[in-house]
């Protein structure tokens, strides 16, 4: 399959599935630019710019300043975005300009991992205790059942800079 690139408004390049998922395992390759910010999005209960989350940022730490913004690197490259950081090497991570491998695995337990370039680098629960008082401490804490829907849909998600994902399964 072709990389699939975006340039235009929010939102209207967003790669957004057909389907539904109760549990799922999701791996793609993507593609940054310098500066870049993109993602994939999933487990929200709805597709609108309130209610959608990045599980997956493809973030350039380097340059992008939201890389540096929110709590403790929670918004890194493979975070959960604003609630969860993934904890990685750097000599484990492409730059930007260069492919890295994503994944996300949702079990039908509610319990969720991320991998980037082969890697665990963050699990968590979506019905804990502690997930929720993540959310509530960020700024999605209007917006308490965030991430917690029971049908998934995901969706790659144009950001405003060039991104390409391929080898998407």
């Amino acid at each position: 399959m072709e990389p699939i690139s975006g340039q235009g408004d929010f939102g209207s390049l967003d790669i957004i599935s057909d389907k539904q998922y109760s549990a799922f395992e999701l791996s793609f390759d993507f593609n940054v630019s310098p500066g870049g910010n993109s993602g994939v999005k999933y487990c929200n209960p709805g597709l609108s710019q309130y209610s959608t989350w990045a599980g997956i940022p493809g973030m350039d730490d380097s340059l992008h300043p939201d890389a540096k913004a929110g709590r403790d690197g929670n918004r890194t490259m493979a975070s959960v975005y604003d609630l969860i950081k993934a904890e990685k090497r750097p000599a484990f991570i492409h730059q930007p300009g260069n492919w890295n491998t994503g994944r996300v695995i949702v079990y039908p337990n509610n319990h969720v991992e991320h991998y980037l370039n082969g890697v665990k680098v963050l699990e968590y629960d979506r019905d804990s205790a502690a997930f929720k008082n993540l959310i509530a401490m960020s700024k999605y804490k209007d917006y308490p059942n965030l991430g917690l829907a029971t049908r998934v849909i995901s969706c790659f998600q144009y950001h405003g800079n060039k991104a390409s994902f391929k080898n998407k399964r």
